[in-house]
C-alpha cells in the first residue's frame, strides 16, 4: 500500500530557475558604445565651451591667455554694443522667419491635404526645397540676386528698377531679400509636420460639423487648429532654435552685411572665433546664447501648455 501511494503521488513541480540578469542587461550593453560616443561628441564640446568662456584664449596672442573669470561676460553686457545689436537682430530674424514660415506652411499643408489631380506631384514640389542643403540654398539665391544675371536684371529689362541694382548690398532691401531666401527652404518643414498631423484628424468630425451647419472657418478654428496645437508648438520651437542658430545662409548671402545689418548673434560668434581668433570671448557669447535659448524654450513650453488638454 505504501508503495502504491508513493507511486500515485504527483511529482513535485520543477523549481523555477533564477532569471538570468544578462538578457535584461543585453539591450543596455548593445547601445552602450553608441551612447558613449554621443556622450563624448556632445558632452566634451559643451564642457569645453563653458571652460573657455572663463578664459582669455587667443592663439595669436598667447601672452594674454589665462583665467579671466567673468570678465568676458561683463564685457559682453556692458562694453560690447555689437553684442546687443546682434541679439536684437536675432530676435527680429527669428520672429519674422518663424511666423511667416508657420503661416505659409500651414496654408500649403491644408492645400496638399485636399484631394485633387496630381496631388502626389504637388506634395513632392512643396517638400523638395527641404531636401536641399543650406549651402546649396544659399548658392541658388546668390545667383538669383546677382545684379548682372539675376532677378534684378530681368526686372530692369521690363522697366522695373535700374541695372546693376543689388538687393543684398542695399540696407533697405537686404533683410526682405534674406527673409525670402530662407522662407523658400523653411516653409516645407512646417508643411511636412502639419500635413502629417492633419492625416490623423477624423473625417467624422468634419462631417458632424457640416451636419450642424458649421462653416469652413468654424471647422478650421474649432477642429483643425486644436488638433494641430502640439504639432505647431513643437515645430515652431524647433524652427526658432534653428533660425536663431542660422549661420550658413546669412554668411553666404550677406556675410552679415551691409554694415552689419544682417549679423545674428551666432554669426557674430563665428566671426569672433574664426576671424578674430578670440575663442575665450566667443565661448562666453556661446554660453549666453545657450542660456537664452534654454530659458526661452522653457518659458514657451510652459506658456503654450505643450502636451496638455486642447480644450
Amino acid at each position: 500500500m505504501a508503495q502504491a501511494a508513493a507511486v500515485a503521488k504527483p511529482p513535485a513541480p520543477p523549481r523555477r530557475r533564477r532569471a538570468s540578469a544578462t538578457p535584461r542587461k543585453l539591450p543596455y550593453l548593445l547601445i552602450a558604445p553608441a551612447a558613449l560616443l554621443m556622450l563624448g561628441f556632445i558632452a566634451y564640446p559643451v564642457i569645453s565651451v563653458f571652460y573657455y568662456s572663463l578664459q582669455n584664449y587667443n592663439p595669436t596672442k598667447p601672452w594674454r591667455n589665462g583665467y579671466a573669470g567673468f570678465d568676458n561676460f561683463v564685457h559682453a553686457f556692458t562694453e560690447d554694443p555689437v553684442f546687443w545689436d546682434t541679439l536684437v537682430f536675432s530676435a527680429k530674424w527669428v520672429f519674422v522667419e518663424v511666423g511667416l514660415q508657420l503661416l505659409f506652411g500651414l496654408a500649403l499643408a491644408l492645400i496638399v491635404n485636399q484631394t485633387f489631380v496630381g496631388r502626389g506631384l504637388g506634395r513632392a514640389l512643396v517638400f523638395s526645397p527641404w531636401a536641399v542643403s543650406g549651402v546649396l540654398t544659399s548658392a541658388i539665391w546668390v545667383l538669383l540676386y546677382n545684379s548682372q544675371t539675376g532677378i534684378t536684371r530681368y526686372l530692369a529689362d521690363m522697366g522695373i528698377g535700374s541695372y546693376g541694382t543689388s538687393w543684398l548690398s542695399d540696407t533697405s532691401t537686404v533683410f526682405p531679400a534674406a527673409v525670402v531666401a530662407d522662407l523658400w527652404r523653411g516653409v516645407p518643414f512646417f508643411a511636412i509636420l502639419i500635413l502629417a498631423d492633419l492625416q490623423s484628424v477624423s473625417k467624422d468630425l468634419y462631417e458632424a460639423a457640416e451636419v450642424d451647419g458649421a462653416s469652413r472657418i468654424k471647422q478650421f478654428w474649432h477642429i483643425t487648429l486644436p488638433h494641430l496645437k502640439d504639432a505647431i508648438i513643437l515645430s515652431t520651437l524647433l524652427r526658432a532654435v534653428w533660425e536663431f542658430n542660422n549661420v550658413d545662409l546669412l554668411y553666404t548671402l550677406t556675410g552679415g552685411g551691409p554694415a552689419g545689418e544682417t549679423t545674428t548673434l551666432p554669426l557674430y560668434i563665428a566671426n569672433t572665433s574664426v576671424d578674430a581668433h578670440n575663442f575665450g570671448y566667443a565661448s562666453a557669447l556661446t554660453t549666453v546664447a545657450f542660456v537664452i535659448l534654454l530659458f526661452c524654450s522653457m518659458v514657451y513650453l510652459r506658456l503654450s501648455k505643450f502636451g496638455g488638454d486642447n480644450k
